[in-house]
């Protein structure tokens, strides 16, 4: 009889190992037609030939981060002969550049398929003509001048704040939030403003969380670098530094052997980037997060929901998994914020929750980060979640799982 009764136990869990399958099917159909920088990093090698051959650059150009900065595409021929543009395309980038300034890096230009204006890297970083178009936005959606009660400083919770360090960034995506700080040219925080931030922090002792940020922290040589955060090492109650970049996505190479030094040194520090779609996860990406992991840095991903981009289930699973393996943990989506010359980015908060409805146990928890709007007037961060709570009452809760399962849960304390 036990004989039996665990044969029919084994069949039972076997039926449902097949339902499970059965569950991550089209996924598992859809991964192989969705491009990763993986796969294609043999075509990205080729393009990368071409870009070097354009501006007589070798290999120690192409790996100096600095020489990147420097050779940043900002010329519409540069784009129209890299990228093979057609007239009508240089005439649009033109218009646009008149309003809102762009850049790329010759690294990130690599990751775009010349010829393809639907290319999700092409969409991210090539001014389009709907951004003159947008009559919805605002130039800042979050309030962020009214919530900086110091030089250089926005809070908008109890006991973390962000200091701006710089307006640069080594690619500028067409979806930037900070879009009205860019500007004609580059400028980092003065010396005198940024030790304003540092007092401010200083004065007060509930500030346990600080985040360096812009632009992009990583644009600040290491020398300063160094500085901030041993200026913030100083402060007692600080716990954490944390640094916003991009540079993980848009020019791994500025990951460098000394600036993984000086993030060593000031322990415990936290790495935010950002990632939008899977083609951005490279071989070169997976040696500059080994450096930094081994550091003993922290990555977190804040992907921006974006139209045409990422707004797909299979999508988003798909570069949550190909984060992981270069060990970021998939930190934040963020639905796109209401900034001016960015609505064609925006989605509907219901195509965000059928995303996290098709992530939540249908992958890891790892691979499952939290889906948030930003309030607007600057009240802070709003997670969007699937209803999985039906119902409470004293003794029984009604709750709905993964799979669309309505259960009944003791609510006893």
């Amino acid at each position: 009889m036990r004989e039996k009764d665990r044969a029919e136990k084994r069949e039972l869990a076997r039926r449902r190992a097949s339902e499970l399958k059965a569950a991550i099917g089209d996924y598992l159909e859809a991964r192989g037609l969705i491009p990763d920088g993986m796969a294609c990093w043999d075509e990205i090698k080729k393009r990368q030939e071409k870009i070097k051959k354009y501006f007589h650059a070798g290999d120690k150009e192409w790996y100096d981060w600095q020489w990147q900065v420097k050779s940043r595409i900002e010329s519409v021929e540069t784009l129209a002969e890299l990228l093979d543009l057609p007239d009508n395309k240089v005439r649009e980038i033109k218009k646009v550049a008149g309003t809102y300034r762009y850049a790329v890096s010759p690294y990130f230009l690599s990751l775009i398929s010349p010829g393809d204006m639907t290319d999700p890297i092409f969409l991210q970083a090539v001014p389009r003509q709907e951004e003159l178009a947008d009559s919805e936005g605002v130039e800042d959606p979050m309030a962020e001048e009214y919530t900086s009660p110091a030089q250089s400083v926005i809070r908008r919770y109890p006991d973390r704040l962000v200091i701006y360090v710089t307006n640069q960034c080594a690619s500028y995506c067409r979806h930037c939030q900070r879009r009205r700080y860019i500007g004609k040219a580059d400028r980092t925080t003065s010396r005198e403003n940024l030790r304003e931030a540092l007092n401010y922090v200083k004065e007060n002792e509930e500030i346990r969380d600080v985040l360096l940020t812009g632009g992009d922290a990583f644009m600040l040589d290491d020398e300063l670098i160094d500085w901030l955060l041993t200026e913030l090492d100083k402060i007692g109650h600080v716990e954490i530094k944390r640094l916003g970049t991009r540079t993980l996505s848009t020019l791994p190479m500025r990951v460098s052997d000394n600036l993984c030094r000086i993030l060593e040194k000031h322990w415990p520090v936290y790495v935010n980037t950002q990632f939008n779609h899977p083609l951005e996860v490279t071989p070169e990406v997976e040696e500059a997060c080994k450096k930094l992991t081994r550091a003993g840095v922290s990555l977190g991903n804040q992907a921006v929901l974006l139209k045409g981009i990422n707004d797909n289930a299979h999508v988003m699973k798909k570069l949550n998994h190909c984060l992981l393996e270069v060990m970021i943990r998939p930190y934040y989506i963020f639905h796109a914020k209401a900034v001016k010359g960015t609505a064609h980015f925006r989605t509907s908060v219901e195509t965000g929750i059928e995303i996290m409805e098709k992530l939540r146990g249908f992958t890891s928890g790892l691979a499952v980060p939290t889906y948030i709007i930003n309030a607007p007037g600057g009240y802070g961060k709003i997670p969007m979640l699937p209803k999985y709570l039906l119902s409470l009452g004293d003794d029984k809760v009604i709750i709905r799982t993964w799979e669309n399962r309505v259960l009944e849960y003791d609510n006893h304390e």
